[in-house]
């Protein structure tokens, strides 16, 4: 154990490759922990806000969305278009590389292998892993602990109290080669949201445009759900189901954010271990990477100050900038994904231009729109009018 360093990231992901970039550039040692080979199934949407705050070149998008279908239970369909903006789409193999890439280009150490867990000895806290070769375990000494290593995260198992309790949905998608533009209904520049119980009965499937291949998934919270069968149905019923498939891809994503992030004393977490990825929509890279941020500023402030505490900033800072949009957009999970006939109404709710505009903004710019009063005003009638059934679907 000669190895020594101030931050281990464990996790490569956009969350710890951002937390590793961010302290590596403040002047940190630090060692960039990850398992080799693995793709996260993932949309890959990311907002401008994204593009903007962690300075991702145009090069990286494979994509450019200017709109959005929803499709209900009976087949009704809505675009939602993006006016004067777009969504970016990424594609995780090249983006998250790249993102380690930069990591290490600040001075991040990267090294392939699999967390084993923690120790503590003489008042070192020691990191222990396997390499992919097989070779005996290796362990390193650090100051600091960032847990980035996903929805089932070994390190917050160990080490944060009540983080075995996470909730998941599950989800699944199959890459395939995109059909040419025109071709059925598919639209290289437009993301097709399907709200449909045989698909998903708790959440929704997914067309998501990736330049020369495409996402095609579905995700459930309920394990007896078989979300395989769902994704070729889905492919079956948007004529993808003749596309080539490059390849398939399964993982939990997590529910809400854990109560607490850190074990007030050595680790802290962030991304999915932490729980950050917003129900209803399920994305999580613009999220993710925040918290990756915060988790570093966190463990910066800690390593300066040798104050336990600061780890604790990470989530209160998360939380004060976007718990109250997690706060909505789970309340409009658990109601409106909760039946079919409730989607239906749900997609016919969004043909409307007032929330259309507001669901842009919020999406575009990470944080809720204090549009002008009345505007809010008459959203609330139109939602109430569809709740007691006043307006048809």
């Amino acid at each position: 154990m000669n190895e020594s360093y101030d931050a281990v990231v464990v996790g490569g992901g956009p969350a710890g490759a951002t937390a590793a970039a961010d302290l590596a550039r403040a002047g940190c040692t630090v060692l960039l922990l990850d398992r080799a080979g693995r793709i996260k199934p993932c949309g890959g949407a990311v907002p401008p806000a994204l593009i903007r705050e962690f300075e991702i070149p145009d090069a990286l998008l494979v994509a450019r969305v200017t709109s959005a279908r929803m499709v209900s239970p009976k087949g009704a369909e809505v675009d939602m278009p993006i006016e004067g903006g777009f969504v970016g789409m990424v594609d995780r193999e090249v983006f998250d590389e790249w993102l380690r890439e930069r990591a290490a280009a600040a001075g991040a150490v990267r090294r392939a292998g699999a967390y084993d867990g923690i120790t503590r000895e003489n008042g070192d806290t020691c990191v222990h892993f396997r390499t992919k070769d097989g070779a005996a375990t290796q362990c390193v000494r650090t100051r600091v602990v960032i847990g980035a290593d996903g929805a089932a995260s070994a390190v917050a198992r160990q080490e944060i109290a009540g983080a075995h309790r996470m909730r998941y949905v599950y989800a699944y998608h199959e890459i395939v080669r995109s059909p040419a533009a025109g071709q059925g209904k598919f639209d290289p520049a437009r993301c097709d949201v399907i709200y449909r119980g045989a698909l998903s009965p708790d959440f929704y499937g997914w067309v998501f445009p990736h330049g020369a291949t495409t996402s095609v998934g579905t995700g459930t919270a309920n394990r007896g759900f078989s979300i395989r069968h769902a994704a070729t149905a889905l492919r079956q019923a948007t004529g993808l189901d003749a596309a080539e498939t490059i390849r398939r891809e399964g993982a939990p994503i997590p529910m809400k954010p854990l109560p607490r992030w850190d074990n007030g004393r050595d680790v802290v977490l962030a991304g999915d271990a932490s729980g950050v990825v917003a129900p209803a929509s399920g994305e999580g890279i613009y999220y993710a990477m925040t918290g990756g941020r915060l988790a570093a500023e966190a463990a910066l402030q800690y390593l300066r100050t040798g104050d336990a505490r600061a780890l604790a900033t990470a989530r209160k800072r998360f939380m004060r900038a976007h718990g109250r949009v997690f706060w909505v957009l789970g309340i409009m999970q658990r109601f409106w994904y909760s039946s079919d006939r409730r989607r239906e109404r749900f997609v016919s709710i969004c043909r409307d231009p007032d929330v259309q505009a507001l669901t842009w903004q919020a999406y575009m710019h990470k944080k809720l729109v204090r549009a002008k009063p009345m505007t809010h005003v008459r959203i609330f009638f139109k939602d109430l009018a569809h709740l007691v059934g006043i307006v048809s679907p």
